[in-house]
């Protein structure tokens, strides 16, 4: 903690330099990203916390965190003895930033941020000063990470199933309904769907730093040209795409037309650097509302034939890998020296045995019994403990495939379990099935499903504080949106052809944690005279464990629904096993 003590007195020195009362430092960068360049996460450098959402605030007398309610206990473990405050998101009697700001300072105070890493000011109240500043860690942090070199690769359209070109075309024809010139795209991931290119520029997640701006007869890609070959740079050419370095984005002259006022079709992703320049430039400027959805995360999200084949195809190689990862499991845990450490190694080395795996599709979530209850728990060499033959371990994990992406999440009982744990488990099946099994009406959001997850729960007094779904990539990142499953209003329409998770989960804080995800497909269900319904196709292929089951706590319907989800994962994954994996799969996929 004194490492810690010590930049945030660097920082308070650099703030009375500049005349800044506060700074706030968010986790994200220049392009909105939930997973950064390590160049980008100053946030963790300055605070000590490694969650990947949260924003930190520092005055001269205080400093502060907010974080939600999958990083509470590990906040609280990270901060304690820093200094820091832990300020719960989502929790009454939580102050919001703008709260706090007003709290801690006198009126006419200068708050600063790097507008090149926040969307907005909006944080800063009435009565104090925003101030975008230069970065302040291109000074104060030692040694920073470079931003990364890695090589760009052309996505083949066998797996991406659209050109480029189309997609552009598309892109244009949205901006020219919304009479907009223009649009930028800052996001990583919307870049790389658009034009059908991945990377590696960001740990877990196949993308490349870079801005795109799109016109009705230009396409301009800011990128470190190094990264290009010949030949991803003659695709480019091919599909109207012109290159300039990244570091010349700022240079807005390259892209904006100069002799007439440009109006832009942005969205919430565009950095407060961006906006305050065009704001001042364009005084047709328009930026987009809640009447608007941002155009390429909605195209994004509805995957085309070849990705959906792709998705398919990708969880049989998932489900190969993890019935030989539960096997080994089965085996070992009877004979000690397994951690929460050597599990996730054994199962990453499974998975890249497999055809097309690029890598993990995030970092994995190994956590037995106590550590369950940190949602986002990652084991370090201080924190890893021995697995033993007793208890709940649960796995969340996932992998990138070039045709498809993987998240899914087992709990486990390896041995013994208390009452509570077979009951919080059943309930969590009960919540997983109620959602798996759902036909809506087309037009529903996740918002609206929300509540099949957690009503069995409720009834006992359970209730948990994340999501419950949220869309997953196309060889992409793990999280996508603009659709999710939550408790909070998330207005995006749930469509055929978008993927999202089913997770619900019941964690107790210093017992355990249990969670069961699948990745779903929405796909057509039937029309009748009150419009057209749709359901989810589990895609993931992996048996749930069902020695943790309360089969006195299930219905009829729902063991059915669990014996005829087994019976497709063994019918699907069996023609792939050897004769020992077969018969072990068959076990674990039978009636109960």
């Amino acid at each position: 903690m004194e490492l810690i003590k010590r930049r945030l007195e660097a920082l308070r020195t650099w703030m009375k330099q500049n005349n800044i009362d506060a700074y706030v430092v968010p986790s994200t960068d220049p392009h909105d990203g939930e997973y950064v360049p390590q160049h980008w996460e100053a946030r963790k450098w300055i605070s000590g916390f490694t969650g990947s959402a949260g924003t930190f605030v520092i005055t001269g007398k205080g400093a502060a965190l907010w974080t939600d309610s999958r990083y509470f206990i590990q906040a609280e473990q990270q901060l304690h003895g820093s200094g820091i405050l832990l300020m719960k998101d989502g929790i009454e009697d939580t102050p919001t930033i703008a709260e706090y700001l007003s709290d801690e300072l006198e009126k006419g105070s200068n708050v600063g941020f790097d507008g090149w890493c926040c969307t907005s000011c909006d944080f800063i109240p009435a009565g104090l000063n925003a101030v975008a500043t230069s970065d302040p860690f291109d000074t104060l942090w030692e040694d920073r990470p470079e931003l990364p070199l890695c090589p760009i690769a052309i996505q083949p359209l066998r797996f991406a199933g659209e050109t480029a070109e189309n997609k552009i075309r598309r892109i244009r024809e949205i901006l020219k309904g919304r009479n907009a010139d223009a649009t930028i795209l800052t996001r990583l991931d919307d870049i790389a769907w658009t034009l059908n290119l991945r990377g590696d520029d960001v740990h877990c997640n196949p993308v490349f730093i870079s801005y795109l701006v799109i016109t009705q007869d230009k396409a301009n890609l800011f990128v470190d040209t190094r990264k290009i070959s010949d030949e991803v740079k003659e695709y480019l050419k091919n599909c109207g795409v012109e290159c300039f370095e990244y570091s010349d984005f700022n240079k807005f002259d390259l892209h904006l037309p100069a002799d007439k006022l440009t109006s832009f079709c942005l969205d919430g992703s565009c950095n407060y650097s961006i906006l305050n320049f065009i704001r001042n430039e364009s005084a047709n400027f328009c930026l987009l509302n809640g009447d608007n959805s941002p155009i390429v995360p909605a195209l994004k999200a509805v995957k085309t034939q070849a990705e959906q084949d792709g998705f398919r195809n990708a969880m049989l190689r998932d489900g190969v890998a993890l019935v030989k990862f539960e096997m080994w499991l089965e085996k070992n845990i009877q004979g000690g020296k397994l951690t929460e450490i050597s599990i996730d190694q054994k199962l990453t080395s499974l998975r890249a045995e497999q055809d097309l795996f690029k890598g993990i599709s995030f970092d994995t979530i190994a956590a037995y019994q106590a550590h369950g209850a940190i949602v986002h728990y990652e084991a370090t060499p201080e924190t890893d403990v021995e697995i033993k033959p007793e208890g709940l371990l649960l796995i969340d994990s996932g992998a990138q495939y070039q045709d498809g992406t993987t998240d899914i999440t087992r709990t486990y009982a390896l041995g013994d379990i208390t009452y509570e744990q077979k009951r919080d488990y059943t309930l969590v099946l009960k919540g997983h099935i109620a959602l798996s099994s759902a036909v809506f009406p087309e037009g529903t959001c996740g918002t609206q499903l929300d509540a099949l997850a957690r009503s069995a729960m409720w009834k006992y007094g359970i209730n948990y504080l994340h999501g419950t779904g949220h869309g997953v990539g196309s060889y992409l990142n793990v999280h996508e949106g603009p659709h999710q499953i939550r408790m909070n209003h998330m207005p995006a329409a749930l469509k055929a052809g978008m993927t999202v998770t089913d997770e619900p989960g019941i964690y107790k804080k210093d017992k355990y944690g249990i969670r069961i995800e699948n990745t779903l497909l929405i796909t057509e269900d039937k029309e009748t005279e009150f419009g057209k319904f749709l359901k989810f196709e589990p895609l993931t292929l992996c048996p749930i464990d069902k020695k943790p089951i309360a089969t006195e706590m299930l219905t009829d319907d729902e063991i059915e629904w669990l014996n005829s989800y087994h019976k497709t994962v063994y019918s699907k994954l069996a023609p792939l096993l050897n004769d020992e994996e077969r018969a072990w799969l068959a076990n674990a996929t039978s009636k109960i």
